[in-house]
This record gives structure tokens, sequence and C-alpha cells, in this order.
């Protein structure tokens, strides 16, 4: 498939798939028949930055997220090496996924809520023990997403599905990119930038480089157990530099070549 950007967007006419052109407010969205995991078929709709919204790129039917791939964050969030809590794998539902500038909302029962900054995969072809060596075969391309986490219910409860699974606590976009030959994922900057009060503050500053299973062994690990359908997510791990996120703050992701997520945060 030729190297291009897809989106999803709401227009005045409906929701639609696309691909994207240029940057910034030379911004085109081409809209396409059919979804990001076929050849485009373009229906001749065209429309510019100003005449849309973005959408999460894609409706996963799962997110599969590996948990503590980052030495820096198990230390920060557990209080323990990596060498004593190895990665884990964790699913959030479908359900959780939001797109760009769509609100954060906590409930009342979440009382720690924290921002994980993520580089994500989005699957492009079923697929089931897929080798390590052979990962960029079934991968579409590349995404932002934010891992949002209730830390007081992921330690409560044991397990993370309510503390990570709760509505809208899967930002996704902004986009997918597919050029993934052009991006090192072995040496890639992530930040998040939170504002609080008026005040913004860069609190993820981290590289891919501090992951502990690159991205050919976690879609190993992966497949070898399930399999992964087009447009399925999966999250590699937050690095260091998490904090907790308030209703009126706002939440930006930053991953170079990929691109910007940004989100308010609110009360449910």
């Amino acid at each position: 498939m030729t190297v291009m950007r897809f989106g999803r967007i709401a227009t005045p006419d409906g929701m639609f798939f696309c691909t994207i052109d240029g940057v910034g407010d030379d911004e085109k969205y081409r809209v396409i028949r059919d979804t990001p995991f076929t050849t485009p078929n373009y229906t001749g709709q065209e429309y510019t930055k100003d005449q849309v919204r973005l959408l999460a790129p894609v409706l996963p039917s799962k997110i599969v997220a590996i948990g503590r791939n980052y030495a820096d964050h198990v230390a920060e969030v557990f209080q323990k090496s990596a060498e004593h809590l190895p990665p884990t794998l964790f699913i959030k539902p479908p359900t959780a996924v939001v797109g760009p500038g769509a609100a954060i909302k906590i409930p009342d029962f979440a009382t720690k809520v924290e921002f994980e900054g993520e580089l994500a995969l989005v699957i492009g072809k079923p697929c089931k023990k897929v080798k390590a060596d052979d990962w960029k075969s079934v991968v579409l391309g590349f995404t932002i997403i934010n891992d949002v986490s209730s830390r007081d219910l992921q330690f409560a409860d044991g397990q993370w599905a309510r503390a990570k699974g709760i509505d809208t606590f899967a930002p996704l976009g902004p986009w997918i990119e597919t050029d993934i030959n052009s991006i090192d994922v072995d040496n890639l900057p992530i930040k998040a930038h939170l504002t609080h009060d008026g005040v913004t503050e860069t609190k993820q500053d981290s590289n891919s480089s501090q992951m502990i299973m690159n991205l050919g062994e976690i879609i190993e690990m992966i497949t070898e157990s399930m399999t992964l359908l087009p447009g399925d997510v999966i999250c590699t791990g937050s690095p260091a530099g998490t904090a907790a996120m308030f209703p009126g703050d706002f939440i930006e992701i930053e991953i170079p070549g990929i691109g910007k997520l940004g989100n308010p945060v609110k009360r449910a």
C-alpha cells in the first residue's frame, strides 16, 4: 500500500474515513469509501481543516496494552525494579476510546487519575503467531494513545480493568501514520505537556530507547495467545513522568513524525 496518513473525520455531511495531505492549516482531507485497510477508493469529497473535526482514527475491537515496559516508569509507579516486575499485558475496552479534542471525563469514584502518553500501533490485517522480526508485515501504522489510569483503583483492585477501562480513558489519534520505515522506533522522543491553572509543564520527556520489550517482541507475545484484527490497537508502554490530572486541565501528547494528541479534562 502507498504510504499515507489515514484519519477519521466528522463533517456537516457525516463521518468518514479519509486520507490527509498537507501540514497545519493547509491540510486536505480526502474521503475514502471503505476503510484504511484496503487500497483507498476516493469518493471525490474533499474538506479543509476548518470544515472537519478529527475523530479517533479507528474503532478497535480491542486495545491490547503492555504495562511496565519502561524501567523508569516501573520505579516511578510501582517503587520496584523492572527485574522484579516484568512487562505485563492488559486490555482496554473499545468504549474507552475518544478522539482528539474530546474530553477525558473523570468520575467521582476515581480519585487519582494520571495520563500516560504512549506510542501505539494499529494492526492492518488479521494475524496470529507473528514472529518478532515480521512485526512490520501486520502493522498499518503508528498513532498516539493516552493510557489514562486511575491509580487508586489500579492498586485497590489488584488488576487493571476498571482503573484503565473507564469511558474516555483511551484518547487516540490524531491519525494513523503509515510511513513506519521513516520513524526510528528505537530512538523516538515521547513527551507529554500538562496545562494546569493556566501553566503548561512538560511532564513526560523520554524516549522509546527506554523500552524493555521492543515492538517486535510485544507483537510476538500478544499474538502467541490471541488473534489481532484490523484496527486493533497496541499500546507499547508509558515512560516515566506520568502525573495527576484534574478537571480543567489539558493534556497533550507529542511524538515527532506522528503528531500531537490533545484532550481537555472534565468531571464526568
